[in-house]
């Protein structure tokens, strides 16, 4: 097996080349009704170069406090008090097969302008980058690279702070001894490439390493093989970027827990070692309690104070469980000087049940007041689709609101 900074050396002369001169989730249920759908027959034609309103070079320089020295002073903590609310743009850009295969238009600067006006300051772009020139080394395919660039770039014009992950992704990193050599080889490979082509780009641009990483299908506690493994991919992502120098030196690096589950995370997470100093943040999700959020054939269709009818409300996960579980973020990593993102939460709508809205907005409410009230960034789970059962707040074509209640439910808390 590679040591890590062997595994990293020749990972940046592999990919060098590759990515130097051209440009500037887990089970479906669980990350938000991400599809899990076989890839479409081929990507649609998606932009083979960054068309942006703005150059990347300008766009990377644009922020008045975006000089090394400012950069330097600003730890993770400050940062995601200037982050407020923030979306996803789920279901696009880590669709398997290509952007629109689970059924989103393209993003475009229209849609991304929308959801600034709205009140959002951040956005995260889940990304499946194993779009292959060269599949048996790893190597992204350069005209995807230039797409999600100018994604980005859509997001930086509209001045919000961006977090690029590498998502779900086929679900290659099995947090196993028996996969953990190629999933670390691979993700080096891979984030080698992504940071060089940014390393550019200012301090509002993060990167995040993972997403909700398990073995697949296995939701229970994880065993010390599996928590152990996962940390190393933290660790693997930060030694990688890291190595690329530049702005990657001291740019805000995400990590997550394991399964981005509280409980996990507080019990098992390992903060990776950085040479940079305070810029790490830890990401989890919060999606409880399921049946209320996530499972449309529940019966489950009231929460919190304001339920009426106790067979209609779970006996668990109402205020008092969301803001304990918010406090023990707080406590474990905001308070020993670790930003804390909140990637996702959301809950589906259930237009055929007679008062579920009113208690759905105040679900949302409630968590992004609580999420803020811990000074953690809640970041709202958007899948594009807007009928029933689903999540969506826009119209992705035109950038209208559908559900402006629940936007300003949103919104209104990070004011």
């Amino acid at each position: 097996m590679k040591t890590p900074t062997l595994l990293i050396a020749l990972t940046l002369t592999l990919v060098c080349t590759a990515c130097g001169s051209s440009g500037g989730t887990s089970n479906p249920a669980n990350n938000g009704l991400s599809s899990s759908a076989e890839p479409a027959a081929s990507a649609s034609s998606e932009s083979s170069t960054v068309a942006s309103s703005e150059s990347a070079s300008s766009i990377a320089s644009s922020d008045d406090s975006s000089s090394s020295d400012a950069n330097a002073s600003l730890t993770s903590v400050a940062l995601t008090q200037k982050m407020g609310a923030g979306w996803n743009l789920g279901n696009t850009l880590e669709a398997i097969g290509s952007e629109t295969a689970w059924g989103n238009p393209e993003a475009s600067q229209k849609l991304i302008n929308a959801v600034k006006a709205a009140g959002f300051d951040t956005i995260r772009l889940p990304v499946a980058w194993s779009r292959f020139s060269d599949e048996a080394n790893f190597i992204i395919e350069p005209s995807w690279m230039d797409r999600v660039e100018q994604v980005v770039n859509y997001a930086l014009n509209a001045d919000m702070y961006v977090l690029l992950n590498i998502h779900w992704d086929g679900g290659w990193m099995q947090p196993t001894y028996a996969e953990q050599e190629y999933v670390n080889e691979r993700l080096a490979i891979m984030w080698a490439q992504i940071a060089n082509r940014f390393n550019d780009y200012d301090k509002r641009l993060l990167f995040a390493g993972t997403n909700e990483v398990l073995v697949e299908g296995d939701y229970g506690t994880p065993t010390e093989e599996y928590y152990t493994v996962q940390n190393g991919f933290n660790q693997v992502f930060v030694d990688t970027v890291r190595a690329t120098g530049g702005n990657n030196a001291s740019r805000f690096l995400v990590v997550q827990g394991f399964n981005t589950n509280i409980d996990h995370t507080i019990n098992f997470a390992v903060m990776p070692t950085d040479p940079a100093h305070d810029k790490l943040l830890m990401e989890v999700h919060y999606y409880d309690p399921f049946n209320f959020t996530l499972n449309e054939d529940s019966t489950i269709t009231q929460w919190g104070s304001t339920a009426t009818d106790p067979a209609k409300a779970e006996s668990w996960a109402h205020e008092d469980f969301l803001n304990a579980q918010m406090q023990k973020m707080q406590d474990k990593f905001v308070a020993n000087g670790i930003g804390v993102i909140l990637g996702e939460y959301g809950a589906i709508r259930r237009e055929q049940i007679t008062g579920h809205e009113a208690y759905r907005i105040e679900w949302n409410k409630a968590v992004t007041e609580s999420a803020l009230a811990h000074q953690i960034v809640p970041v709202y789970w958007d899948n594009g689709v807007t009928g029933n059962h689903s999540m969506g707040l826009f119209n992705r074509a035109t950038g209208e609101q559908v559900y402006p209640e629940l936007i300003e439910a949103i919104t209104n808390a990070a004011e």
